[in-house]
């Protein structure tokens, strides 16, 4: 049975001994790039290019494995969303997993939020809003996304960075 008080005392003592008033800069530079499945290339752009706005970089094989594609989307701030098809892996369809990816938060300005959500509203896609500043949908392969008003370092009003 979950205790939400014992969970509340323990988050407690966790933001006591680990978070700090001043703490030294990060070791890292930033978000190089996530990388998630895609079942179908060309799908793929079409959601991320054409209906989230977010710019194609680049695509070439991947390393890893011959005649699969390792192709990449601008998401702002020198940060990439990458993507790998595995064509006769038979990868089957995503499924979010305990231990797995949850979802990927994408920051984006109220005006652009809106119109995301208008040609979200224009293609069928659906979602979910929940703050007033938040979006979540499903891509085409089901990875969960979050576009999300508020500006990089906040959440809903308060700041985290």
């Amino acid at each position: 049975m979950i205790d939400p008080d014992a969970i509340a005392a323990e988050r407690a003592r966790l933001r006591q001994e680990h978070l700090h008033d001043e703490r030294p800069a990060s070791s890292a530079r930033g978000l190089h790039h996530a990388a998630l499945l895609s079942s179908d290339v060309e799908r793929t752009i079409r959601f991320y290019q054409d209906l989230l706005e977010f710019p194609l970089t680049e695509i070439v094989e991947n390393r890893d494995y011959r005649g699969s594609n390792h192709f990449f989307f601008d998401i702002g701030n020198g940060n990439l969303l990458a993507f790998f098809d595995f064509p006769g892996l038979d990868l089957g369809p995503y499924a979010e997993v305990l231990g797995g990816l949850h979802h990927v938060a994408i920051s984006v300005d109220p005006p652009t939020w809106e119109r995301l959500r208008g040609k979200l509203d224009a293609a069928g896609v659906p979602y979910q809003t929940e703050s007033g500043t938040s979006i979540y949908l499903r891509d085409p392969d089901g990875a969960r996304l979050e576009l999300l008003a508020d500006p990089l370092g906040e959440m809903y009003g308060t700041t985290v960075l």
